[in-house]
């Protein structure tokens, strides 16, 4: 069981602190992907788990073993970088099994190993062809091979795709759920792109200044972001965000924004009171065109549109505010158009404006 642990971590490069005090548990067989923005502290707190980096204080525990001081090679992890790192003068297949025959594996398992790893990425054709004759995602599923033929209790991966083009990360993002699903061992992936994140990982734990701003499913963290800054981070288009204030009419519960209300089913939010300052949070695709109205109506000019293919972003001016909404309709309206749209009560998003946090009740 390659559970891990890490309790109390801090690091710290002389005076300044680039994790303080963070607390992560991962259960054995799950797919955690590490999202943040560059400087948030995802890497290091790879490194820290795999042995690269010292850790200041606290414990990292695999399997229920405290490696927090063991050598990289002690813990039972394999790592793949986003530099592949292939040894140029070796064929692929002398790229895969160096590791293991280095560790004086039997020379027929060590085949039999490299048959599987190279079955299962697509690598037979390649084995005895140099790096230098393979394309950038071809290189990549080598050093992946390289890790996997370790037979590792954990994968560690920080941001391994980061030198492909879309199309290859596309199809690469693809192999490593397989690869994970096949072989069912604990996978911490580095990110910053959260769209990678979104589709590959079980659990996301988004890190914000050395700190976890929210960790949940992929659903959790885009249906229920806990923060602005998740809400903000999270999701392509990027939320619309509006300053509002609450009005209370009854038991009707409104934020206002200029001329734009936008009523709030009570037993949505908690704690909201009249006159409190917030920011709405509306998603782009949860928004459409609507008839004159609609709940939530909400009119302005189109400024842009973006086509997506099957559907197409509409950038309108809303009252000064420039806003978008995702729709399969994009192709009716035109720049200078007026345009309606509106978004659903149980989609509308509501943030203190003072700490940032979500006003959403728990139980939702």
């Amino acid at each position: 069981m390659a559970n891990i642990s890490c309790s109390s971590i801090t690091k710290a490069y002389g005076t300044h602190t680039v994790i303080e005090g963070l607390d992560l548990s991962i259960p054995d067989h799950e797919f955690v992907v590490f999202l943040g923005p560059s400087g948030c502290g995802k890497s290091t707190m790879l490194r820290m788990i795999a042995g690269l980096e010292e850790v200041t204080s606290g414990n990292v525990v695999i399997d229920g073993t405290d490696v927090t001081h063991l050598a990289p090679g002690a813990r039972g992890v394999a790592m793949v970088f986003q530099s592949y790192a292939l040894y140029p003068h070796m064929t692929v297949a002398e790229n895969i099994t160096f590791g293991v025959r280095r560790q004086g594996v039997p020379k027929p398992e060590i085949a039999r190993r490299l048959k599987d790893v190279a079955q299962l990425l697509g690598l037979e054709p390649f084995l005895e062809r140099r790096p230098k004759n393979l394309s950038g995602g071809q290189q990549q599923r080598v050093a992946m091979a390289r890790a996997m033929i370790k037979t590792p209790k954990v994968f560690l991966f920080d941001e391994p795709l980061s030198n492909l083009d879309a199309k290859l990360r596309e199809k690469l993002r693809t192999e490593i759920r397989k690869m994970h699903l096949a072989l069912k061992t604990t996978t911490i992936f580095v990110t910053h792109d959260q769209l990678e994140a979104m589709t590959i990982a079980d659990r996301i734990v988004l890190m914000r200044a050395g700190q976890i701003e929210q960790q949940g499913t992929p659903d959790e963290i885009f249906d229920r972001p806990a923060t602005r800054f998740v809400a903000d981070f999270i999701g392509s288009p990027t939320m619309n965000f509006l300053p509002a204030s609450i009005e209370r009419m009854g038991e009707a519960l409104t934020a206002a924004a200029g001329p734009i209300h936008i009523s709030l089913p009570p037993e949505r939010f908690s704690g909201l009171k009249t006159g409190q300052q917030v920011e709405l949070g509306l998603r782009p695709a949860r928004m459409d065109l609507a008839p004159e109205g609609s709940a939530n109506l909400l009119e302005g000019r189109v400024v842009l549109i973006e086509n997506m293919g099957s559907e197409g972003q509409v950038i309108a001016d809303v009252h000064g505010t420039e806003m978008s909404f995702v729709t399969k309709d994009f192709r009716s309206v035109r720049p200078g158009d007026r345009v309606r749209f509106a978004i659903r009560p149980e989609h509308v998003h509501v943030f203190d404006r003072a700490s940032g946090r979500s006003l959403l009740n728990d139980g939702l």
